[in-house]
């Protein structure tokens, strides 16, 4: 293990060890965000020259996704080297300079842990699959043939077909959740959970803030190895695999979302409770169970500090209904859990594509959802781009990167659709992302969208996200406070947050007419700055299309 190198500027701990609570978070990813060196593709120099951009809008952490050494089979989630930059980004160097720029404008670096698998080039997984008998042997998952010669189970690949890959060396399988080249670390060898402590001490040490924890239900596997039952149709969804995906046929109780998980979550927090005011971030792929899953990851002070599910990150449109149903769900099991609410990240299609494609007004529908989103008990993770609208790049077959959508093409086109570059500069063709030809197309229809068309244009989305920000740094209840739903009809979905003495009512009409929210008689004061108008009146609030409101109970 290298030696690691603490970072020149550090935020002042002292200010508050809970930042994380109630936190939004900016998702940078890497290879899209701003390239420095015209190679077409982002890079760690090319974030700091852009974190200016990111601390105006007045988030509180930035995350960004896998930059370490990799072959890029899954640009980046497959990692050969957990304590180095990949070439491509940068160097250690670079990253010091970016956690050092970015505390210096006030915000936390969360960067992204990919703990439960490696690259099949890792040097670990090199000295495992050699023999049976070496130091490493145990350190991925190996398991023998059947009698026939078929896998050891039924398990499945997200990425699609069987978990299993046949090894030649060792003449086993070898497990793998996502591609053959990327094996899965066998989390019941004490020495395997060691080795990736020591990768997150590294980072620590280096005056990282915290980490998002990429699969974090897949860490453990039954060693039992028994097979999945399957799943019955009226039971199957797509929060976690896309419908043409077999990985939904099964009742994933085996392959992941282990109960011996919890011991190494406990063995986690314990390592960042060393360094005061560090937080995780878990990432829970479970289609049946994310919530009651999430709800016992953040359990108590023990594990991980918050967890996100997919229950809006699947197609299914946003409504008030369902956003109630969850909220309430997430209170009932995980009373005293957190939880990190998103609408989009780098794995789904945008959500202007998503949700906002069939609204009379796109623009406005996406302002409203994200005060919503804004505006939930939890903490929020926003994407990159989405604070312009950006909607879902519409990319030929040849121009595919994402192997997941090379394999269920053209049903499923994959992820490469919300990767595409951000876009800086309306009037050039690359955006202003890069001088060289981009790694994914920059679609001409991003340009009008771009950050110098919408900055200092008060009707636009990046100016509402500045201005809806700033309205929540305002008001703490908005950020930590306790939420309770106000009995609400159709399109609209009202609650209070309650922090301390402040109460504040907020209401939220997702639909395109005019709608009102009855409320029993109580008498509110309006909240200013937060851009929406409406109005309240004879004990209820009215609702334009597409609208909000905000005031203290009196």
């Amino acid at each position: 293990m290298r030696s690691a190198v603490k970072a020149t500027l550090k935020p002042d701990l002292a200010v508050d060890r809970d930042w994380w609570r109630g936190a939004v978070i900016y998702q940078i990813y890497p290879r899209s965000y701003q390239d420095s060196n015209g190679d077409g593709i982002g890079d760690l120099r090319g974030i700091i020259g852009r974190l200016p951009y990111i601390a105006a809008l007045g988030v509180d952490a930035i995350w960004i996704s896998p930059f370490f050494k990799s072959p890029m089979k899954d640009f980046g989630y497959d990692v050969s080297d957990y304590c180095d930059v990949d070439p491509m980004f940068g160097t250690l160097a670079d990253f010091d300079a970016l956690t050092a720029e970015a505390h210096r404008l006030g915000l936390k670096v969360m960067i992204d842990e990919v703990l439960s698998h490696t690259a099949d080039v890792h040097p670990w997984f090199r000295e495992s699959r050699s023999s049976r008998t070496n130091p490493k042997s145990d350190w991925y998952v190996w398991a023998d043939a059947k009698p026939d010669g078929t896998p050891p189970n039924n398990w499945l690949s997200i990425f699609g077909g069987s978990a299993w890959q046949w090894d030649t060396s060792r003449q086993q399988y070898y497990l793998h959740n996502f591609l053959a080249e990327q094996p899965d670390l066998n989390f019941h060898s004490r020495a395997v959970q060691d080795a990736l402590l020591d990768v997150t001490r590294f980072w620590l040490e280096r005056g990282v803030d915290g980490f998002r924890l990429d699969t974090i239900n897949f860490y453990f596997h039954s060693q039992g190895l028994q097979d999945n039952p399957p799943l019955p149709p009226e039971q199957r969804n797509d929060q976690t695999a896309p419908s043409v995906n077999p990985y939904n046929y099964q009742d994933h109780l085996y392959d992941k979302s282990r109960p011996e998980n919890l011991g190494f979550l406990e063995r986690f927090r314990a390592l960042l409770d060393e360094y005061p005011a560090t937080a995780a971030v878990g990432e829970v792929g479970d289609s049946q169970r994310g919530l009651e899953v999430v709800a016992a990851y953040t359990a108590g002070s023990k594990r991980v500090h918050m967890c996100y599910s997919f229950d809006f990150l699947a197609p299914e449109k946003i409504s008030a209904a369902k956003v109630r149903s969850v909220l309430e769900a997430f209170g009932r099991v995980a009373s005293d859990g957190w939880s990190c609410w998103a609408f989009s990240n780098h794995d789904v299609m945008r959500t202007a594509s998503r949700w906002a494609a069939g609204e009379a007004d796109q623009t406005a529908y996406l302002k409203v959802i994200s005060a919503l989103l804004m505006s939930l008990r939890g903490s929020v993770c926003i994407y990159q781009g989405e604070e312009l609208g950006l909607g879902e790049a519409e990319l030929q077959f040849e121009d595919l990167q994402d192997p997941y959508g090379i394999r269920f093409w053209p049903e499923f086109k994959g992820r490469d659709g919300c990767r595409t570059p951000m876009v800086w500069i309306g009037d050039d063709s690359n955006g202003g992302f890069s001088t060289a030809k981009p790694w994914l197309p920059v679609p001409a229809k991003h340009l009008s969208l771009a950050v110098d068309v919408q900055q200092g244009d008060d009707s636009s989305l990046l100016e509402h996200y500045r201005r809806f920000l700033a309205f929540r740094r305002l008001h703490p209840a908005l950020a930590k406070g306790e939420i309770e739903f106000i009995e609400s009809q159709g399109d609209t979905v009202a609650f209070t947050r309650r922090e301390g003495n402040e109460q504040i009512v907020c209401a939220f009409n997702l639909g395109s007419r005019p709608a009102e929210v009855n409320l029993g008689g109580r008498s509110l004061q309006p909240l200013p700055g937060h851009g929406f108008s409406g109005q309240t009146g004879a004990g209820s609030i009215h609702l334009g299309g597409y609208g909000a409101w905000f005031g203290r109970i009196d």
